[in-house]
């Protein structure tokens, strides 16, 4: 990613998701998403954008395939036709229609998921949801769908990638965040592989042959049942995380920075500081754990505690293990600037004397 040319499309005029959208959370109170200037809320009841609304699937797909071009992984991508040239996600959304026999005419149950692991045929895939919460199941219209999309936007902000989301940037700024963004693209993201244990799964190649011939590559995924080659029998498996015993017939979680030796049941493939499951599978892998995106890039560098944004520079403020650009190191609720003036941590929250009262009476 060329960051220095992203100074040219800077602006404000990156709206978050949800604009316009009445928060979900403050029902009946919030009339509409109204963006602050530079806090990632909603200037009326100071919620979060994804309370509000959530991006559209178009957005979604132009946001991971940044993320995962230039990586070892862009093989879960393609190039848009026209436009900028630049790569949208190929998010494997599967369709699953199962006949229900009745003394009439048979009829037919549809699921769509909104997302399902590549490389694994329907009966795996449903097999697969089977192993996870069904309240994260990414059912089409039920909450597990409204799940996977709130953890793209917690996990994965498009402000911690695309300099274009942020505010401000100096030169220097821009510079350091271009070497941020290319070191974790080499030596930390990655997707997670489902398979069988002792099946060392090997969707990249497939992926590879895929593009230059789907038949053949269909052929390959056939073969192995959708899950891989065999490669390293053994008498039993155990779970990384939870250390539970794996069945051989089951399916387990691969990360291939961690190696093929270890792998989790898919419910325990979560972010090892949240502990939220890992949505699309889309892991970090730093320090023998995996991560989430938000937690890896807070892990590596400091993130402001008011724009949310990763600090690039060392104008900034800490107090109470907390960190703040300087010039957003202001009262929650009046705005004004806290340098050299007292103030009260209010749940995170910096607030002015004045206001810090008020917030009592």
């Amino acid at each position: 990613m060329d960051v220095s040319a992203g100074v040219q499309k800077m602006s404000l005029g990156h709206h978050p998701s949800g604009k316009g959208v009445p928060c979900l959370k403050c029902r009946g109170i919030c009339t509409g998403f109204e963006p602050h200037a530079w806090r990632k809320i909603c200037r009326s009841c100071k919620c979060i954008p994804e309370e509000h609304g959530l991006s559209s699937d178009a957005e979604d797909d132009r946001k991971i395939g940044l993320l995962l071009s230039d990586s070892e992984y862009s093989y879960l991508t393609a190039r848009l036709k026209g436009g900028d040239g630049g790569r949208i996600y190929k998010r494997n959304r599967m369709i699953i229609t199962n006949p229900i026999v009745s003394r009439k005419d048979p009829t037919f149950n549809t699921i769509t998921y909104e997302w399902a692991p590549p490389g694994l045929n329907q009966k795996l895939a449903t097999r697969y949801m089977e192993l996870i919460p069904k309240d994260m199941q990414p059912v089409a219209g039920t909450k597990g769908a409204y799940f996977r999309r709130r953890q793209l936007a917690r996990q994965l902000p498009i402000y911690d990638q695309d300099p274009s989301y942020c505010h401000n940037l100096s030169e220097s700024e821009l510079k350091s965040m271009e070497e941020f963004v290319k070191t974790f693209k080499s030596e930390a993201l990655g997707v997670g592989e489902v398979a069988h244990p002792g099946q060392s799964p090997n969707p990249k190649e497939a992926g590879k042959e895929q593009e230059k011939d789907s038949s053949a590559s269909s052929k390959i995924a056939d073969s192995t049942n959708g899950t891989g080659t065999d490669t390293h029998e053994k008498e039993e498996y155990n779970c990384e995380l939870c250390k539970v015993a794996v069945p051989k017939d089951d399916l387990v979680v691969y990360a291939d920075r961690a190696g093929y030796e270890r792998h989790w049941h898919p419910a325990c493939f979560i972010c090892c500081k949240c502990r939220e499951p890992l949505v699309d599978l889309i892991y970090f892998w730093k320090n023998n754990n995996v991560w989430c995106g938000r937690h890896y890039s807070e892990m590596v560098r400091s993130r402001c505690v008011a724009c949310d944004e990763i600090i690039f520079s060392q104008d900034y403020e800490q107090a109470e293990g907390l960190t703040w650009h300087k010039k957003h190191f202001s009262c929650f609720d009046c705005e004004e600037l806290l340098i050299g003036r007292p103030y009260v941590l209010d749940k995170d929250v910096p607030l002015c004397g004045a206001c810090s009262q008020a917030r009592q009476s």
